[in-house]
């Protein structure tokens, strides 16, 4: 099984694929982690979007930021991998693909996120740093991390 990567900013991406990515942020972030929050943001129109495809479908999903757009430093965030898709281990493409794709878009290797705890391990695999104490955001414990 192979997924495939494309970076668009938001005025590209067409209707259907929009449905796609809110339809799955809304499954993960809002259903399956039972958390009741504002998922669209007003910040998608400022982001670049990373779509993870696999048969058409869309499997995973991030969005970046330039400095200045969400953190000081550039970052990504609403990392998602499908359920049914994570025995796959396709979170870690997505990193690589994320960072790249900072790297690539936004010349800059500096990269701040706000991280799930329970993905702490996942992140420091990806070069990651725990850079605060744990804080709730929608209710959910997380960190935040830098690549320096």
């Amino acid at each position: 099984m192979s997924i495939e990567f494309k970076i668009k900013p938001f005025a590209e991406l067409s209707a259907q694929e929009i449905y796609e990515v809110l339809r799955l942020r809304i499954e993960v972030f809002v259903v399956e982690q039972n958390c009741v929050y504002q998922d669209i943001d007003n910040k998608d129109q400022k982001a670049l979007h990373v779509l993870g495809y696999h048969d058409n479908e869309l499997a995973a999903y991030c969005r970046l930021f330039d400095a200045g757009n969400y953190f000081e430093k550039a970052s990504i965030g609403r990392v998602i991998v499908s359920p049914k898709y994570r025995e796959n281990k396709w979170g870690h493409d997505l990193m690589r693909e994320a960072i790249a794709g900072v790297k690539k878009y936004f010349d800059k290797t500096e990269i701040t996120i706000s991280a799930q705890m329970y993905l702490q391990k996942f992140y420091e695999s990806h070069g990651f740093v725990k850079t605060s104490e744990m804080y709730l955001e929608d209710d959910i414990p997380h960190i935040q991390m830098k690549i320096v």
